[in-house]
């Protein structure tokens, strides 16, 4: 029973998120209804930001403890976090074409989450170029603690930079009640789906770790 409780759990948060988005929540006075889209877009953002700090933690440990379980974690939080990225970069698009009349813009938190998407691709590219897994895995850990540093960057960069992008509105008190509570639940919503999708992403890599050793072993007991 337990490993149905985060599932229906996510999928009950995504249900009342959706009826918030487009029922509970006001319509903006200035953005009209494409507004809403940032109900969807932070979340895809904070997962992007929230894969590549397991990414960063799970590299440190690799690197240290040489242990495959925790190559295993940030291999599979990458994945989802570059689905995530990508899906942050597309949203965001779709909503700066009205709003900002382009589709794309040089803008600072942009630039930044474009550079994080790179590094993502990054991480799996050396594993695919390195030959050996081992020798991908140590490169792709590198990345992934190297990469970090583009994290503050994102989450600071309309403080550092002016830019396009409103800055401090959910913490500053800049969202009406109701928008805040939408966007809060859909969050939570986001947040328990990436842990679903992580843990069914861990266990298939550890799945095929598992096959891997037994072909291993197979072919020296042949040999």
């Amino acid at each position: 029973m337990r490993r149905y409780f985060l599932p229906v759990l996510g999928l009950i948060l995504m249900l009342v998120s959706l009826y918030m988005v487009f029922v509970y929540v006001p319509t903006e006075k200035e953005m009209g209804i494409v507004q809403r889209i940032f109900y969807l877009m932070v979340p895809m953002g904070w997962l992007a930001l929230l894969s590549f700090l397991l990414v960063f933690i799970g590299s440190i440990l690799y690197l240290v403890k040489r242990q495959a379980r925790w190559d295993a974690l940030a291999y599979s939080s990458a994945e989802v976090g570059l689905v995530a990225t990508t899906g942050a970069l597309v949203v965001g698009s779709l909503w700066a074409r009205p709003i900002w009349g382009v589709w794309w813009t040089w803008e600072p938190r942009l630039t930044a989450t474009l550079v994080l998407w790179f590094v993502y691709l990054a991480y799996f590219m050396v594993r695919s170029f390195a030959g050996e897994e081992s020798r991908g895995a140590r490169f792709a850990a590198v990345i992934g603690i190297v990469g970090f540093i583009d994290l503050p960057i994102v989450v600071l960069a309309t403080t550092l930079w002016r830019g396009m992008h409103p800055g401090g509105v959910i913490f500053s008190g800049g969202l009406e009640s109701r928008m805040l509570l939408t966007l809060l639940v859909s969050l939570a919503a986001f947040t328990v789906l990436y842990v679903v999708l992580l843990n069914l992403r861990l266990a298939l890599k550890n799945a095929e770790m598992v096959l891997k050793q037994v072909q291993a072993n197979k072919s020296e007991t042949e040999s």
